[in-house]
């Protein structure tokens, strides 16, 4: 239930708005030289690194959930403040960030439509003033919401409920490209990459929800399934859940570790 003013996927006309907005925290996951450079007013830059956890070959999975809550607590973030997060590579990185935010049951948050592309491009301000957060107080969490894992994914295959949508390119879908021990696809998986979701005239925005949702349908994703995306490591994937929820999919799940993780188990079934 986020704040009514700043929908699930803001767009920047509206965030410039609300920049002096109580409870209000702007995070930035461009690079580090990037938010240097320049970054929206008040931004606080956030490394990628820092919410993800990687053990190698599986990349992509959750950290540990008290230091996530720690993590919070040190970039100024309560339960009740209202993040909106962004990056300069069309939102993969900040929807990462919400997706984990979703985990945990933290419920106010948004992503920048179209980033920093869209921030800049169309004549918002910048500034390059390093923002130093102010600690809070954040309570430890566990991960409970919105995660799909190998066991379960293999348990629900053959139970006509799930839809698996993979959000890796054409070729890594059809094992053309591997990354992993095995090459391909979970079983019964469709392809959507994601950056087909986004608005390549528009700033790497979303694309309107009506040609989300008919593309989606076209591939056997309705809103009555249970969605679990996908992607090598849940950075690609991620997005493609905030897409989903701003359609108002009832019912997704996002799968940490994702290709790493299945294509590198030596007994998942894998489709080619």
């Amino acid at each position: 239930m986020s704040d009514p003013t700043l929908p699930l996927i803001v767009e920047p006309d509206l965030l410039e708005l609300h920049l002096n907005q109580d409870n209000l925290l702007i995070l930035d996951l461009c690079k580090e030289s990037s938010y240097q450079s320049a970054h929206i007013p008040g931004a606080i830059y956030l490394d990628y690194g820092q919410i993800v956890l990687n053990r190698k070959p599986v990349f992509g999975l959750l950290p540990d959930a008290s230091s996530f809550c720690q993590l919070l607590a040190s970039l100024g973030i309560t339960p009740d403040t209202h993040v909106v997060a962004y990056d300069d590579e069309g939102g993969g990185k900040a929807a990462r960030l919400l997706y984990t935010l979703e985990t945990i049951g933290h419920p106010h948050y948004s992503l920048l439509n179209g980033g920093l592309h869209a921030w800049s491009n169309e004549g918002h301000a910048l500034e390059s003033e390093q923002i130093k957060p102010v600690a809070a107080e954040y309570p430890d969490r566990p991960f409970t919401q919105a995660i799909a894992d190998q066991h379960y994914i293999e348990s629900q295959l053959n139970s006509g409920q799930l839809a698996l949508l993979d959000a890796r390119s054409v070729d890594e879908y059809r094992g053309v490209k591997r990354f992993a021990e095995k090459g391909g696809h979970i079983p019964g998986a469709v392809n959507m990459e994601w950056t087909l979701a986004m608005d390549q005239s528009r700033n790497l925005r979303l694309l309107p929800a009506s040609e989300l949702r008919k593309m989606l349908e076209g591939l056997g994703i309705t809103p009555e399934h249970e969605v679990i995306v996908y992607c090598h490591s849940h950075h690609r994937s991620a997005h493609t859940y905030i897409m989903l929820k701003s359609l108002g999919y009832p019912n997704i799940k996002g799968y940490p570790g994702s290709w790493s993780e299945w294509g590198n188990l030596p007994n998942t079934p894998v489709e080619v």
